[in-house]
């Protein structure tokens, strides 16, 4: 059996495994067709995310406890790129030249990093529109969920 091509997964999009949203079933299936892929910075956005839902009422104090089990589950299944000195460096590039924000250029730096030292192509999944339109720029094949 050949193994599943990787593809980079925006923190935003794989959230939708989690809550139900519109683009959920999309990347459901994404998460069958591609092994995992994302930067190390990605677990601290997603336990963020699912914290703001719960403080806002979005989220039940049970449902908020069963998503964070499920996350801290699943990352037995993630490849994360350690956002290191070459990540950041690339980052600050990025800043400069994409006018892309933080947190969304140590995404792209990260997958920019693995697809230089792995010599893959990797197709990168976002829902976020600036960050789409910078990972097309850099030559990603980008997966669009809304």
């Amino acid at each position: 059996m050949t193994p599943r091509q990787w593809a980079y997964f925006n923190t935003s999009v794989l959230m939708k495994r989690y809550v139900q949203e519109a683009g959920s079933s999309a990347v459901r299936r994404l998460l069958q067709q591609f092994r995992f892929l994302a930067s190390s910075i990605m677990p601290v956005e997603a336990m963020s995310a699912i914290s703001r839902r719960r403080v806002s009422g979005d989220l039940t104090p049970r449902d908020f406890l069963a998503i964070r089990s499920r996350l801290r589950k699943d990352r037995d299944y993630w490849e994360l790129v350690e956002a290191g000195e070459s990540v950041l460096l690339q980052a600050e590039e990025l800043v400069q030249q994409a006018n892309v924000r933080t947190l969304d250029a140590i995404h792209l730096a990260s997958a920019m990093i693995f697809k230089s030292e792995s010599r893959l192509t990797i197709p990168f999944i976002t829902g976020d529109t600036k960050q789409r339109d910078a990972a097309h720029l850099l030559g990603f094949t980008v997966i669009w969920v809304e």
